[in-house]
């Protein structure tokens, strides 16, 4: 059993609409659901290959569709209380989701939400090359950056590097204790955007993907494909149900 501590290693879309969500992102990421006993609920795990990454599960009345980050920690229930006391607000305590793990939720200083996660059975392995239709990098959209960096490192224990990105500021890559990247960290340039975590998938083709996605009904493209020298083409799109989502294919995938 392997836990990596640092790592986004779940990621749910939280939906108002589980079958209207399924037919978006069947297609589009070449993912498939399967349907798995919950107590007296049904889950619907996401299924890129043969590796289970995430899962769609319906959204709390007059909460809006959102996909939710799962972050791995050592200790749900020390994690929980530090952030509480580094000035989060809580969310859901420190509970058991038996068999499959302890978890928790917050929402950070600057009001993005994040989950708190300790699996039963460990984490995934980093992969060497992230496979198409998998999670390829998180990034947290906040109004303030250095509150959030701030929080992020007292509580979770990352360190960063910084990338100048001129007129739009500073990006800041976090990195665990094992010195690996896990997220990036920037001040949101949009007033209107809320403050949230942004999951990104790996894709074959940026263009592809994001023409596919307006097909399928997505309700804008937030960010239409765009290059970032050295890491890969980029878009960040709405889905039908109002829920973000990045796209990118890596550098790494030429």
């Amino acid at each position: 059993m392997n836990h990596l501590p640092g790592k986004f290693v779940w990621y749910e879309h939280v939906s108002n609409d589980i079958a209207k969500a399924r037919a978006f992102y069947q297609p589009l990421l070449s993912w498939h659901i399967e349907a798995m006993p919950m107590g007296e609920q049904t889950y619907h795990m996401i299924m890129n290959g043969s590796d289970g990454i995430g899962g769609f599960r319906t959204a709390p009345a007059g909460v809006p569709s959102h996909w939710s980050s799962y972050l791995s920690v050592v200790d749900v229930d020390k994690s929980f209380a530090a952030a509480t006391k580094a000035g989060a607000k809580a969310l859901l305590a420190p509970t058991d989701f038996a068999p499959v793990g302890r978890g928790a939720a917050i929402a950070d200083p600057t009001g993005a939400a994040v989950s708190l996660w300790k699996g039963a059975q460990g984490d995934r392995a980093d992969a060497d090359k992230t496979p198409l239709g998998d999670w390829f990098w998180n990034e947290l959209w906040t109004p303030d950056a250095k509150a959030a960096l701030a929080f992020y490192e007292t509580v979770f224990g990352y360190t960063h590097d910084t990338m100048d990105m001129g007129p739009q500021g500073n990006y800041y890559l976090l990195k665990s204790a094992d010195g690996k990247m896990r997220a990036g960290l920037m001040q949101s340039t949009d007033a209107k955007a809320p403050p949230m975590w942004l999951p990104y998938v790996h894709v074959a083709d940026c263009d592809a993907s994001a023409a596919k996605a307006k097909q399928l009904g997505a309700q804008n493209l937030v960010v239409p494909p765009t290059d970032v020298p050295n890491v890969g083409r980029f878009a960040v799109l709405i889905d039908p149900l109002g829920a973000a989502l990045a796209i990118i294919r890596g550098a790494e995938t030429d």
